[in-house]
């Protein structure tokens, strides 16, 4: 037995040969690793014993190999158990094939894959390189070539692209979301030439930058082409003798080209031979095993072969056996014997043997802080003192600071390095690197050579997560969060300001004396139907129901919607002073404007490690904006869990620090206060401000101390829960107050933030704002920011609601726990909740539970919550009590017992527990029977269900008001006028009240009623379907065409129409250009304008703004073309044949009125 350094492992030079390095894991066999690939000039292929090491493997690597420039590849598993009924996220079908086209580019690189990865069956190498297609710049393609291939390799045509594998054809354009590709793709084509290239945003649809050539990978693992559904069908009778005629059998779906979810798991009847990884490998390639790969083999295999036994007996879905899908142990072991190998054992494994070299490490004695002492490092300072070098690894800036002011503490003071190399190879004794690198040690690179390498690890006992850099990616405008017609499902009910409550039921083209419009088709009680042109679309809003369920529709001709309407338009006046009253004491606020250094604000601003969404951008404006006026700030930012709502307080908190002011961070529970701190103390490492925490955490000592500094104004940013609202809690100069979660505060701690909010800029922070709030944001009481967009590579929730059964709940532990993650099960009752982690247990003897609940006593529900945190048990049973808990990263499913139960709000909140990384989450809502549920809350699941969508927190808050009917808001009297009307109608007249009330005007009805002027033209105005094909893109274009009120808007549109679908068609231009008239004309007071061939009338409301001067000099001056009809309708006699010549006369009529306004409306006098 040998020993050696981690910097010089021996190399292995004969294809069969085996080398076997005992190492500890963690620093030293990450090091050592680094060094094997380095002497390698070819492939290293690196098998894990489990998924978790190879993601933290891959961290560490990319960090030891970046200054040398070898690419480090992960080759991911499909997330998916064996024979699941689930198919893997695109997006890992999409890193899957890219890293496997990648692979056989014989450069100098690592591969790392987990072994039950590896032992997967793969397509055969032949199926990638025949299915690669390049279209390039200049090059000639029939679109419909293009087309059959992309169908034929997995591709899914659809109306607009959002997601991997997916493509769209628009007339000569083409859009594309390519396997292994960042952004989508536009392709313009000019006949059969490509014109033009270039990345496009899915969200907003808008083009981005140029490129010359793209490069299609298949979109699935296997063909769908037709030849490829006749040789499954073939493989498929010859393997099991049988044929299925039920229609959703795997047979008939497949032969139908319907690919079943979990088709996966019939790759081998794709195909003549099956592949692995080994078959794509070049042939230089060296094999590195980490730890007892058999052992793991095995038990992978174990778990296959239970389920392939549990699941076999569906005659619809009839299951290949083991050996088809994966590698058995012998063949696992066969392809290893042609490589160069290195087998990674541990020191103590019983494979240890005395050929086996030893790397010259050692694990490092207990050094870990211990709080109870007077000096917490103590054990850390005495190792110190017997040490040759010593070398700190910090998880981030923040943290590298924290731990200098700790070592300072012991008189320890390290040089700061930017590199693990750069150490090793200076001779300083002591240094502190940022790093990823986890479990640290003692390594001996020589004879008087010895790095003591202490990561936080074996400080503090956990791992602060590792922060990657994201790129700006996924825009979504609150606008169309908020008023997007598009989710109109025919059968759905819509309110017509003029007509009442009526169901939709689709759009239809209608040709009226030769000329071919679009109606909206409106059906009234009695079976009434109503054509409503697309032009009047603004006359239309979706129809939120109330409390008790369904739509009232109304007759059309009947006095009934005019009454309820008028009703409720005398008390959205009262409603409207009233909440102006408030926003004007409001306003009256003194509060002082906080001046921003712009140079240092701009510096702190280049420390956030991500780009920031366009959202997120226009939050941090707005609060600025509010911070630097006169009034106080009182400012509501609402986003999705882990959406950046935090930078936004983080960036308004440092103007206030800079300005001199201090800052309170309230949060609902110690956790939650503890995170925060964590990571304010980590953004503001590099600025002079002192940040501390009022929490448990802190000895009552240490608790005086900072109430103590507080007063004198020695801190800066202090945060807590509501220990800080207690009297004694005393500020120098307290100038902003940031809220987490309101909602989560109860009444008595409300009224104490009041008191607090006295002059102060206040900035709440919520994931689902509770509906008063909402509302009062909405109408303008309280200034609101949407933050809608989500971080890149972050997938939305998989929501499944479920009637409860033990198979679904052993089969979502299982999936999770085999890829590495953990799992939240929530049992929301504490005198169960012990039985319940005991019947976890026994359903998964493999799965390692803990219990949290709100009756522990704190310091054990904050061990808990630590252990399960660093991942020391991977499901927590737990209560309500993680609702607003610490981030999980790697906490990617839960569980919720009895969902029914929950409001929307709160399920929204415990769904946002998952999917903080870019893994897919999954959210299993399991409920009783449902005639065992109210209605309501089936209500509630559905609507839950259908916002699977990122961002969709503000639509829910929306949705859950309107479930629980507006009473809660403004009271029950008005509630019943909004049941009559609709919310959205409500709304949109109350903030048209509002508006006016603050203009100093009377609410006029008709700007109340939304009412606009009317232009008939008799010329085709719409988006035609050839050009358009979707219906409900239509529908959500024309409502945005319809609230285009400026040139400007509408040019925009048009750049983007002409983007996505090509030239505008005349009917197309008409369209826009009738808008832009329509509101030129109501600003004037008209309400209708007609033109036909020979001329046409302008009819004006009482209160036009056309100075009547100009009008009787009019009738004066040419009376043969000028008359009046009654006292507000003007007719002229002017020839107007074409489409062109009647928008020109309208163009030529609203200019001239224009420049002859009165300074009044006469409805003013």
């Amino acid at each position: 037995m040998t020993h050696i350094s981690a910097l010089t492992p021996p190399v292995v030079k004969k294809s069969t040969q085996v080398q076997t390095l005992s190492c500890i894991a963690g620093v030293c066999q990450a090091v050592t690793l680094a060094s094997v690939v380095r002497q390698h000039k070819g492939t290293t292929l690196v098998v894990s014993s489990d998924t978790p090491s190879a993601l933290s493997l891959e961290l560490e690597l990319n960090y030891l190999l970046s200054a040398d420039g070898i690419k480090v590849r992960l080759f991911p598993d499909r997330e998916t158990l064996p024979y699941d009924s689930f198919s893997p996220h695109q997006d890992l079908i999409s890193q899957r094939l890219e890293t496997l086209s990648q692979i056989t580019q014989a450069d100098h690189s690592v591969v790392i894959v987990p072994v039950s990865t590896l032992m997967m069956r793969l397509p055969p190498k032949s199926f990638l390189s025949a299915n690669v297609f390049v279209l390039k710049k200049g090059d000639k393609y029939q679109l419909q070539d293009v087309r059959q291939h992309l169908t034929d390799t997995g591709y899914h045509l659809v109306e607009q692209v959002y997601e991997h594998g997916e493509f769209a054809i628009r007339g000569s354009i083409l859009d594309i979301f390519p396997t292994g590709v960042n952004m989508p793709l536009r392709i313009e084509l000019f006949d059969d030439e490509v014109e033009t290239i270039r990345h496009f945003d899915p969200e907003t649809q808008r083009s981005l930058h140029p490129v010359d050539a793209i490069r299609l990978l298949p979109a699935k693992e296997f063909p769908t082409d037709s030849a490829a559904i006749e040789g499954f069908r073939q493989r498929y009778r010859r393997r099991f003798e049988v044929i299925v005629k039920e229609p959703e059998s795997v047979y008939q779906l497949v032969s139908r080209n319907l690919m079943p979810a979990g088709i996966e798991n019939y790759l081998p009847l794709f195909f003549d031979d099956i592949a692995t990884l080994f078959d794509y490998l070049p042939k230089d390639t060296q094999l590195v095993t980490l730890g007892d790969i058999e052992k793991s083999a095995r038990a992978h295999l174990q778990e296959v072969e239970h389920r392939y036994l549990d699941r076999r007996v569906d005659p619809l879905r009839p299951l290949l056996a083991p050996k088809e899908l994966y590698l058995l142990i012998e063949e696992l072991f066969a392809a290893f014997k042609p490589l160069p190998r290195y087998q990674f054992i541990a020191p103590s494994s019983e494979a240890n043997d005395d050929k086996a070299s030893v790397i010259d490490a050692h694990l490092l004695p207990d050094i870990s802080a211990n709080h109870k002492l007077k000096h917490p490092l103590l054990a850390l300072q005495d190792y110190a003192q017997g040490a040759q070098r010593i070398l700190f690894s910090a998880e981030s800036e923040g943290r590298r600071e924290a731990l200098l002011e700790l070592l300072g503490k012991i008189q320890l003071k390290p040089t700061l390095f930017s590199h693990f190399n750069e150490f090793i190879q200076s001779d300083v004794k002591l240094g502190l690197i940022v790093s990823p690198l986890s479990r640290g040690c003692l390594l001996k690179f020589g004879p008087r050579d010895a790095v003591s390498i202490i990561c936080e690890t074996e400080l503090f006992g956990h791992r602060i997560s590792q922060q990657r850099r994201r790129e700006k990616q996924r825009q979504i405008s609150n606008d169309a969060l908020i008023k997007n017609l598009a989710e109109l499902k025919v059968g759905q009910p819509i309110v017509h300001i003029e007509h009442g409550v009526a169901l939709y039921q689709g759009l239809i083209t209608l040709d009226t004396g030769g000329l071919v419009a679009e109606y909206l088709q409106l059906e009234y009680a009695g079976g009434d139907k109503l054509y409503v042109p697309v032009s009047n679309l603004h006359l239309i809003s979706r129809y939120s129901m109330g409390a008790d369920g369904d739509a009232h529709l109304n007759k059309l001709g009947n006095e009934t919607w005019a009454k309820a309407k008028n009703k409720a338009i005398e008390k959205i006046r009262d409603v409207a002073a009233e909440l102006l009253d408030v926003y004007a004491r409001r306003q009256a606020r003194p509060g002082e404007s906080c001046a921003i250094d712009e140079e240092e604000y701009a510096q702190f601003a280049h420390g956030f490690p991500f780009e920031e969404t366009v959202d997120q951008e226009s939050a941090i404006h707005a609060v600025l904006a509010d911070m630097q006026s006169p009034t106080a700030m009182d400012r509501l930012v609402c986003g999705d869990v882990g959406f950046g709502k935090t930078e936004v307080a983080m960036r308004a908190a440092f103007v206030a620090v800079n300005a001199g002011k201090q800052v309170v961070v309230l949060v609902p529970t110690t956790l939650l206060a503890q995170q925060h701190y964590e990571n304010f103390k980590d953004r503001f490492a590099d600025w002079p401000v002192v940040t501390e925490v009022m929490s448990r955490f802190r000895t009552a000592k240490e608790q005086d101390q900072v109430l103590k500094q507080l007063e004198e104004g020695k801190v800066d940013i202090v945060i807590g829960t509501h220990k800080l609202l207690q009297s004694q809690v005393k500020f120098e100069n307290l100038g902003l107050l940031i809220i987490d979660e309101e909602h989560r505060f109860g009444v008595r701690q409300k009224e104490k933030i009041k008191a607090l909010r006295a002059n102060v800029d206040i900035l709440t922070l919520t994931a689902t704002p509770i509906p008063r709030t909402l509302n009062m944001a909405m109408s303008g009481m309280r200034d609101l920011s949407i933050i809608a967009t989500p971080p890149a590579k972050r997938l939305a929730v998989k929501t499944f609601v479920r009637e409860f059964d033990l198979a679904t709940v052993r089969e979502a532990i299982l999936r999770e726990i085999l890829r590495g993650g953990q799992v939240y099960y929530l049992h929301n009752n504490v005198e169960t909740i012990e039985k319940c982690a005991q019947d976890i247990i026994d359903l998964l003897p493999e799965a390692r539970v803990v219990v949290a609940h709100g009756q522990m006593r704190e310091r054990d529900l904050e061990r808990v919550m630590s252990d399960f945190y660093h991942q020391r048990f991977n499901v927590l049973v737990c209560t309500t009590i993680i609702e607003t808990g610490i981030d999980v990263p790697s906490a990617n499913t839960i569980i919720i017992e009895r969902a029914d139960t929950f409001g929307l709000a709160q399920l929204h909140q415990l769904r946002g527990r998952v999917g903080r990384s870019h893994h897919q989450a999954y959210a299993y809502l399991m409920t009783p029977h449902p005639k065992r549920m109210t209605s309501d809350a089936r209500k509630r699941l559905e609507a839950i269900d259908a916002l699977e969508d990122l961002g969709a927190g503000f639509m829910l808050a929306t949705q859950d008001l309107e479930i629980r009917g507006a009473g809660e808001l403004l009271g029950e009297e008005q509630s019943g006028h909004i049941s009559k009307i609709g919310f959205s109608l409500y709304m949109e007249m109350l903030e048209s009240a509002v508006k006016a009330l603050k203009q100093g005007k009377e609410p006029s009805l008709a700007q109340m009623l939304n009412q606009q002027c009317e232009i008939e033209l008799r010329i085709p105005a719409l988006l035609p379907e050839a050009y358009v094909g979707d219906v409900n893109i239509r529908l959500s274009l024309y409502k945005r065409i319809a609230g285009c009120e400026t040139e400007a808007a509408l040019d925009e549109l048009k750049v983007e129409l002409i983007d996505r679908f090509g030239l505008l068609p005349e009917a197309t231009k008409n369209l826009m250009e009738m808008t832009l008239y329509k509101h030129q004309a109501t600003r004037l007071g008209a309400t209708k304008i007609e033109v036909h061939a020979t001329g046409g009338s302008i009819e004006f409301s009482n209160d036009h703004v056309i100075d009547p001067g100009f009008i009787i000099g009019l009738l004066q001056s040419q009376p043969q073309i000028y008359r009046m009809e009654g006292p507000n309708k003007l007719k002229f006699s002017l020839p107007a044949e074409t489409a062109k010549d009647r928008l020109a006369l309208v163009k030529l009529l609203l200019e001239q009125l224009s420049q002859h306004q009165s300074q009044h409306r006469l409805g003013d006098k």
